[in-house]
């Protein structure tokens, strides 16, 4: 991806943080959702948010899925303006959220995590048994990383579901991006946003299912490490924070996959270090890089003040295209 931010906004953080608060997220009025609730095998649920189509769907219409990051939705700007982007081309889009994510806490004593692939790929299985045309999936931050562990699980069976995969300035090196999101001024703003909404819903968690997990411990964490070791390892499956976040990571396994994917990652991301980025040598045959050196975590805005975030939407769309 050939980009370069505007000279207005310098530097990986504003070019985070501007863009989720300030720039403009859609072409014309912002997309309408109609929401589907899923029950999950587990009997669970999941809530679904569809796009509401301003014309009649046509035969073969492809499907935009994405994934959303840790605690979005389709509010977030990045789902407004893919979503916004898919209807400019005629796409059908949906935005399955994460259990716990769509403003109502799920029922079953889990949440959702970074390598949830068991997960993914349910919900994929779920939208092509239901959609005639091919189906596209994109990840954002978490959701990329979780979407592309679920294509090297999926291996060669992968293609039968979806045409291809786009990973957007995901973590899949967890280690590095959660050291380094617990460090300095990001440790000030993002770690905090993050727990602001994350040990409320896990305390709520522990009402549902009491002894779950210690709630004393769990109001001291200070960082993502420590809420991981306490909630999210224990919870699905891992051992600690080591566990979960090596068995997780993409970054080991992106030579299994068997379908186009694509990692977009801007090098002055602010928690994800350029130097954890994979190379080409780590990506094989299927797997392409695109590493601009600008754009944040998932900002990339264009235009002058306030600018927008349509580019990077465009981009990707234009990209996984290729597979239809």
């Amino acid at each position: 991806m050939d980009y370069r931010a505007p000279a207005w906004l310098p530097g990986g953080q504003a070019q985070t943080i501007w863009p989720a608060l300030y720039a403009r997220r859609h072409h014309g009025r912002a997309p309408q959702f109609k929401r589907e609730r899923w029950t999950t095998p587990d009997g669970d649920f999941i809530d679904v948010d569809r796009l509401q189509a301003q014309q009649p769907s046509q035969a073969g219409q492809p499907l935009l899925v994405l994934f959303h990051g840790l605690e979005g939705s389709s509010q977030s700007q990045y789902a407004q303006a893919f979503a916004s982007v898919a209807a400019s081309r005629g796409w059908a889009f949906a935005l399955p959220h994460f259990r716990g994510c769509s403003g109502e806490l799920n029922l079953a004593p889990r949440a959702y995590h970074s390598g949830d692939y068991e997960e993914i790929g349910w919900m994929l299985a779920r939208f092509k048994a239901a959609h005639a045309g091919p189906v596209l999936a994109a990840g954002v931050s978490l959701g990329g990383n979780a979407l592309l562990r679920w294509a090297q699980e999926a291996g060669d069976s992968a293609g039968a579901t979806a045409r291809a995969v786009a990973a957007i300035c995901s973590p899949v090196d967890l280690a590095a991006s959660g050291h380094a999101i617990g460090r300095g001024f990001n440790r000030l703003v993002y770690t905090r946003m993050f727990l602001r909404t994350m040990v409320p819903k896990a305390l709520k968690k522990l009402q549902q299912h009491p002894g779950l997990f210690n709630s004393e411990q769990l109001k001291r964490a200070r960082n993502l490490y420590e809420f991981d070791n306490l909630f999210t390892a224990p919870l699905h499956g891992f051992r600690n924070t080591e566990d979960y976040w090596a068995r997780a990571s993409a970054k080991p396994q992106l030579r299994r996959i068997r379908i186009p994917a694509l990692l977009l990652n801007a090098r002055n991301d602010p928690f994800v270090p350029a130097s954890s980025l994979p190379r080409a040598q780590d990506a094989g045959s299927h797997v392409q890089l695109w590493q601009p050196r600008h754009g944040g975590h998932v900002g990339f805005p264009a235009g002058g003040p306030p600018g927008h975030v349509l580019t990077m939407p465009e981009r990707v769309c234009d990209w996984l295209a290729q597979a239809l």
